[in-house]
């Protein structure tokens, strides 16, 4: 795949690899711009980067458009692909690209060039007779898009911000054949099958209220759910040596100011006054951590000291980004915090690395790893930075670990390892990371003594499995399609009376699964049999027990799988057995 480099010198991309699938759909985003000036002459230009999956482009209309106008714009793109236009990188001053823009009428490309450093190249990219400004790359000629689907409308405003005004968001994909886009479009409808948020409806996970947008509720059969991941999770972190701690939600100021947050994260913060101090509701849970580690002396015989914390965290996310589980305002995450010396760095990582695995592994989850290097609005010196990079990088290669290089993709204080698990239908989701932190100890002036007598600064990983336990939810509730595995589903077990002279029989079914632990419920509704074995076929049950006068007469139950159908006839006791041996597993 022909590209032209942002020097404007020409290169090979494969779109295979997430750099080359970017600069395809970024191309793309620039071939639906063309074709909309086409249609719509009036419309005005703003932003059309690639994402994951596809790109988006955002116009400012002078009257509507909605998705019945797609037809025509996928038209007009396939046109434009057929005339395999070459597109042309050219650079030009500021005042002469400002009168270009001013020209076209193209206010928002106005505004980004002002607003561009005065030692910016300004460049552009030209494919016939459309001009867009961009730093590239592109593909060489648009007659490499072979395969275009326009996939949603959406309002966006201008910046992210709501004071601005609200533009018109296409979102597309586009892919070098039909074969892969066809085949995408058939994840993408097994995707909406399986979303979160319509089966956490059905199955009675959660809910979401207007009262508090962003803010989920979980329902009794979604608390289930959530407190078994967090029972699996202090089990295994119990095994590992880990002191569960929890710190307060509200902290104030100078805190954050110490930690840096403040600085970095104040916009998503949410904020009050008490006693005329200013205080945040905690977005992170490491510096409740740190003043944990300071609430005492330490000495080196302590370390590695690993401190986890199942915090309640908020972030003042935008209305427009918030997406059922996957992206609240409130949510708990599975932080852990270790601190260390430097020579245990490589072992304590690799130690993290191997949990993250059986974590994922539990689930049925294969994963990628990225090391993330440092970013531009970094705190610290270039010494701990390469320091810390090196430990990561080092752990990944005596594990024997994969990984790709993410540059300048680290947190502000230090490099990470990201862990990209892969869902049941090929969606990936950043869920694990480990951050290496030397910033946090000095920042909050931590030590701990050493055995030479003298003071020392520990090293610190901050490092999180599930993530947001919320979101990591609505992963599973998609990833599983809702047909949770016995040791996680909410209800294991559904006991269906066929009339109401069993229930007497059916509660002895009751409690024998209750003793052996295994969550249970009884339909007494006065309802037909089939119509009990749907509802509970409906509300994903793995076991359905069927009790009629042949069962209750032999001490049996009639036993039907949700995923293999009848099993037939079972002694009620070896059937207990079974199923809570499964549910253990």
């Amino acid at each position: 795949m022909e590209v032209i480099m942002k020097n404007g010198m020409q290169g090979e991309l494969n779109f295979e690899e997430k750099e080359g699938a970017a600069v395809f759909r970024h191309t793309t985003s620039h071939i639906l711009a063309q074709a909309v000036k086409r249609l719509y002459p009036d419309a005005k230009l703003a932003i059309g980067p690639a994402i994951d999956d596809g790109f988006y482009y955002d116009f400012d209309f002078s009257s509507p458009i909605s998705s019945d106008d797609f037809a025509a714009i996928e038209k007009e793109m396939k046109k434009i692909v057929k005339e395999r236009l070459k597109l042309e990188r050219f650079t030009l001053p500021r005042e002469e690209a400002l009168a270009l823009m001013k020209e076209k009428k193209e206010d928002y490309k106005v505004t980004l060039i002002e607003d561009l450093p005065e030692d910016a190249v300004i460049s552009f990219y030209r494919q016939g007779d459309f001009v867009d400004l961009c730093a590239g790359p592109h593909l060489a000629n648009t007659g490499y898009v072979k395969a275009i689907k326009l996939t949603s409308l959406a309002g966006a405003y201008w910046r992210g911000n709501e004071k601005n005004k609200m533009l018109t968001r296409i979102y597309g994909t586009s892919f070098p054949d039909k074969e892969q886009l066809a085949a995408y479009l058939e994840r993408m409808e097994e995707a909406k099958k399986r979303d979160h948020r319509k089966l956490g409806k059905e199955l009675g996970l959660f809910t979401l209220m207007e009262e508090g947008p962003g803010f989920p509720f979980f329902l009794p059969k979604g608390l289930i759910l959530k407190n078994t991941l967090v029972d699996y999770w202090r089990k295994l972190h119990e095994r590992e040596g880990y002191q569960e701690i929890s710190t307060p939600i509200v902290l104030n100021r100078k805190l954050w100011e110490t930690s840096g947050h403040w600085d970095h994260y104040r916009d998503i913060m949410y904020t009050m006054t008490i006693d005329d101090e200013d205080y945040a509701i905690k977005p992170m849970n490491c510096p409740g951590g740190m003043l944990v580690y300071k609430s005492q002396p330490r000495s080196y015989r302590e370390l590695p000291l690993r401190m986890g914390e199942l915090g309640i965290v908020h972030r003042n996310e935008k209305s427009g980004q918030l997406h059922g589980l996957m992206r609240v305002r409130c949510f708990t995450q599975d932080d852990a915090h270790i601190f260390m010396t430097e020579e245990q760095i490589t072992d304590e990582i690799k130690g993290v690395m191997r949990l993250i695995n059986e974590v994922y592994g539990k689930f049925g989850f294969p994963y990628h790893v990225e090391l993330s290097t440092r970013p531009e609005n970094s705190i610290g010196s270039d010494e701990d930075w390469e320091l810390a990079t090196e430990g990561l990088r080092r752990a990944l290669e005596e594990t024997g670990m994969d990984y790709v290089v993410n540059e300048g993709d680290g947190a502000f204080y230090g490099p990470k390892i990201d862990f990209h698990l892969e869902d049941s239908i090929g969606r990936t989701w950043q869920c694990g990371t480990i951050q290496l932190d030397f910033q946090l100890p000095m920042r909050f002036e931590a030590e701990y003594m050493g055995a030479d007598g003298e003071k020392h600064r520990p090293i610190m990983i901050h490092r999180v499995v599930f993530g947001s336990i919320e979101r990591f939810i609505g992963i599973l509730i998609e990833h599983y399609a809702g047909k949770f595995p016995v040791w996680l589903a909410p209800v294991q077990v559904k006991v269906l009376p066929i009339s109401e002279k069993f229930f007497e029989y059916s509660g002895k079914v009751m409690a024998a699964l209750k003793a052996a632990g295994l969550r249970c419920e009884m339909d007494n509704r006065d309802e037909k049999i089939g119509y009990k074995i749907r509802s509970a076929q409906m509300e994903k049950v793995p076991y359905m027990l069927i009790v009629g006068q042949k069962e209750e007469e032999s001490g049996t139950v009639s036993v039907r799988s949700r995923d293999e159908g009848d099993l037939g006839s079972q002694d009620l006791e070896a059937f207990v057995q079974k199923a809570a041996a499964e549910a253990k597993e």
